[in-house]
C-alpha cells in the first residue's frame, strides 16, 4: 500500500511541477507583449569549453519585431522589422538580411518575439534541477531547426531569466537576462534598419 501511495504521490507531484513550468510559459507569453533586458551570453562547444562570452542589451515587441545590441567583446546589431533580419557587424561593417520567417528557427530573438513559435514548433516537457526555477526542455518537431534542444528557466513571477541552446553543432549557448522590464513603452525606431553607407549586404 505505501509502495502504490508513493507512486500515486510522484506522479502528482511529476503532473504539478510540469502543469506549473508549462503554465509559466503561457504567463510570459500572454502578459509579455514588449520588453527589455540586458543579457550574458555564453557559448560552449560539446567538449565544455568556453568559446565565446558576450553582453549587451535586448528589447522586443511581438509580433516579429527586436533590437539586440552586442557590447563586448565585439559591437554587433541584430533588428527584426516585422519582415526581415538584419545582421550587423560593426567592425566588418557587413549587414547579413534574410526574410524573418526564415530565421524563426535559428535566432533567440526571433523565437521571443514571435507569436507562440516556441509551442508550434517544439514539443515541451518538463525538466527538474533544484534551483527555485521553472525549467521547460523544447524538441523541434521537424528536422529543419539549427537547434537540438532548448530550454526556458522561468522565476515565480513567470519572469524569462535563462535560456539554453544546444546546436546541431554540440555547441551550447546560455543566455542570461537581467533587470527585465516587462510592457515598456518602445520606440518604433529602435526596430528599423538601414544599411550604413558603404556597407556590404549579403542575402538581398
Amino acid at each position: 500500500m505505501f509502495k502504490k501511495t508513493l507512486i500515486v504521490f510522484l506522479l502528482l507531484a511529476s503532473t504539478t511541477v510540469h502543469a506549473a513550468a508549462i503554465e509559466k510559459l503561457h504567463t510570459f507569453m500572454a502578459a509579455t507583449h514588449s520588453a527589455q533586458a540586458n543579457f550574458t551570453q555564453e557559448v560552449r562547444d560539446k567538449n565544455g569549453k568556453r568559446i565565446q562570452l558576450a553582453s549587451g542589451t535586448m528589447q522586443f515587441e511581438r509580433p516579429g519585431k527586436f533590437r539586440w545590441v552586442y557590447q563586448k567583446p565585439y559591437e554587433q546589431l541584430i533588428v527584426g522589422d516585422g519582415k526581415k533580419f538584419w545582421l550587423y557587424d560593426v567592425d566588418l561593417n557587413q549587414v547579413t538580411v534574410k526574410k524573418l520567417d526564415a530565421a524563426l528557427g535559428s535566432s533567440p530573438a526571433a523565437l521571443l518575439s514571435g507569436n507562440n513559435e516556441i509551442e508550434h514548433g517544439f514539443a515541451l516537457q518538463d525538466i527538474d534541477r533544484n534551483d527555485g526555477l521553472e525549467w521547460l526542455q523544447a524538441e523541434p518537431k521537424t528536422s529543419e531547426s539549427n537547434f537540438e534542444k532548448i530550454r526556458l528557466a522561468f522565476n515565480p513571477a513567470a519572469e524569462l531569466v535563462v535560456m539554453e541552446l544546444d546546436d546541431t553543432f554540440g555547441h551550447r549557448t546560455t543566455l542570461r537576462f537581467s533587470q527585465l522590464k516587462n510592457n515598456p513603452a518602445l520606440s518604433a525606431q529602435l526596430f528599423r534598419f538601414t544599411p550604413p553607407q558603404g556597407a556590404d549586404v549579403l542575402g538581398e
